[in-house]
């Protein structure tokens, strides 16, 4: 449910900003802890993300690769050798040229492959992952 400042209405707000401020370490959080602190908290990973926003806090290590590990940034690499399977999944749930992130992880998990396995795929495939479930991108 929705509120009209776009959060969805959670009562406990301050003890969600509470656990990301706790659980952030240097202004910095990871995909990973940010999806722990949704599911923990019985919340959307959206809400978390716009909190973790809100407070200033950078995401980081996304579980795709795409963006916060370093030196380079992206850990995300273009797939050569992609299945058949993977590549219909992947193509069945893309539109324009893009593919959510909540479907990728619905594709690795549906697969029983890492979900780096299937971010590397869309790259190999020139397929863009967007939206991500964090609101990071």
């Amino acid at each position: 449910m929705a509120s009209d400042n776009g959060f969805e209405f959670v009562e406990n707000v301050d003890d969600i900003r509470q656990a990301i401020e706790q659980r952030s370490n240097q202004r910095k959080i990871t995909c990973a802890e940010a999806f722990n602190i949704a599911a923990d908290m019985n919340i959307s990973p959206e809400t978390v993300g716009k909190l973790i926003d809100d407070l200033g806090i950078k995401l980081t290590h996304c579980q795709l690769g795409l963006f916060g590990h370093s030196p380079d940034r992206k850990k995300v690499t273009e797939a050569s050798n992609i299945s058949e399977d993977l590549k219909n999944a992947i193509t069945a749930a893309s539109e324009d040229g893009r593919v959510s992130c909540r479907a990728v992880w619905n594709i690795a998990l549906r697969m029983q492959i890492a979900r780096q396995n299937v971010s590397n795929a869309c790259e190999g495939l020139k397929i863009r992952i967007k939206p991500c479930q964090l609101g990071a991108f």
